[in-house]
């Protein structure tokens, strides 16, 4: 897969909250550093999201990549309801490592948090 292929599965499967079909983008250790959630192994991370989601709306934006490297970036919007019915919008980058075989190593989540953070603490 490329790395439009994979940011396009990645935004439609967490759009829709198919943690298993994201998981499948990862490899058996794949990594996700997120300013909110920490360093947890993906499956770890996207259980929780899934858990404190009651909805999400994504729209990709551009897909980034360094020429002669297994990096690109994912930019795009998340409008995100929580469990609580509270919605925070904010723009996030992703950076994306893959290994040989185009699974995700590694990635690092990056956007303001300001307002997501005081959302999910009251959770």
């Amino acid at each position: 897969m490329t790395a439009n292929e994979i940011s396009e599965k990645y935004i439609a499967y967490l759009e829709h909250g198919d943690v298993d079909s994201i998981i499948k983008l990862f490899t058996p250790n794949g990594i996700v550093d997120s300013p909110i959630y920490g360093i947890k192994k993906a499956e770890v991370f996207y259980n929780e999201l899934k858990n404190d989601t009651s909805n999400s709306k994504l729209k990709l934006k551009g897909v980034f990549q360094n020429t002669n490297t297994n990096e690109f970036a994912i930019y795009f919007n998340y409008v995100w309801t929580l469990k609580n019915n509270e919605i925070v919008t904010f723009d996030v980058v992703d950076i994306i490592e893959l290994n040989a075989e185009n699974k995700i190593k590694t990635l690092k989540i990056i956007y303001d948090t300001v307002a997501a953070r005081a959302l999910v603490n009251k959770l």
